[in-house]
């Protein structure tokens, strides 16, 4: 305690300069964790029933829009495919006969020996076989197209974030085969309700991805309310897209308050304890302080000051503090 008192009493000559004390106005920040999301979360679907004989693609793996991805194969549409085309082959021997009876019938007709109303019959029944095969092709089409939807596209250029199904499994129509995230990142916040009125779009936040610190914008915050939280969305430059879902450490503004900053340079620390030095009437003194959060005011290192200042006390610079 002697020491103490001493260094608390202790005067120096009057340094040249001296700064006064003012409350200055500074921001409160809420720290929440964020998650990064993908803008785009897309999922690839089964289009055609079958068995999934190739998969091409895993999680993490990157892809371009229109990718294969996977291919389905259905063993039923070949059979389909072999019943249309002997139908179509017997359609067609059927025609060559039609038409030749036709043809003959024309010639009949040309002789006399046939009537007209025979003759458009036999014309009706050529036309009649050409509209089923015609019928027939386009059921083949059909089953062509069916074929070619077993293949998977990716959706949309970007990363693969899941695939809940094995090579050799059955899909159904509709089934998802992967989960592609496109399109960029961006940050998903939940906040207290209380700091809902607070939020505004545009607002600058801090954020810690553990590659030291960086700056986002609130992008948008979303006007319902679940859980006693309000989500909002944070736009991130360079975030990158190795872990959907990771979590990283944000702070929003949630207010502003007055302070009394010194400094960083103006606290000295002896015996485990904090000082400034100030100008008094009696020359220049030591007063314990209690420092709290430093910030950073216009480039310079600040700290606030919890306890042990006033507004308007004159704090002298730590070099013009004599150490005796």
């Amino acid at each position: 305690m002697p020491l103490l008192r001493a260094l608390l009493l202790t005067t120096f000559a009057l340094p040249a300069l001296a700064e006064p004390v003012a409350p200055t106005t500074i921001t409160e920040w809420k720290a929440v964790y964020g998650t990064v999301e993908a803008r785009d979360r897309i999922p690839a679907r089964a289009r055609l029933g079958g068995t999934l004989v190739e998969l091409s693609v895993t999680e993490g793996d990157e892809v371009t829009a229109g990718q294969e991805l996977a291919r389905i194969v259905d063993d039923k549409l070949d059979f389909q495919r072999a019943a249309l085309a002997a139908q179509s082959k017997a359609l067609s021997a059927q025609l060559a006969n039609a038409e030749s009876d036709l043809k003959r019938g024309e010639e009949l007709l040309a002789n006399g020996v046939t009537t007209t109303q025979r003759v458009d019959a036999l014309r009706t029944q050529v036309d009649v076989l050409k509209g089923q095969i015609a019928a027939l092709d386009a059921q083949s089409q059909v089953i062509d197209q069916q074929s070619r939807e077993g293949v998977v596209l990716a959706p949309v250029a970007g990363r693969v974030l899941d695939v809940p199904v094995t090579e050799g499994a059955v899909a159904m129509p509709g089934e998802v085969v992967a989960v592609v995230g496109g399109g960029g990142t961006y940050l998903r916040i939940a906040v207290p309700e209380r700091h809902a009125a607070s939020l505004a779009e545009g607002d600058r936040i801090r954020l810690s991805n553990g590659m030291g610190d960086r700056e986002g914008t609130l992008a948008r915050v979303y006007p319902l309310i679940e859980g006693g939280r309000v989500v909002a969305d944070v736009e991130v430059e360079g975030l990158p897209d190795t872990h959907i879902g990771a979590r990283m450490l944000v702070r929003l503004p949630v207010g502003e308050r007055e302070a009394l900053l010194v400094p960083a340079s103006a606290i000295s620390t002896r015996a485990g304890l904090d000082f400034v030095g100030l100008r008094t009437a009696g020359g220049t003194a030591l007063r314990a302080i209690i420092p709290g959060e430093a910030h950073e005011v216009d480039g310079v290192a600040m700290v606030e000051v919890i306890s042990g200042l006033v507004a308007g006390d004159d704090v002298v610079p730590a070099a013009e503090v004599s150490h005796d």
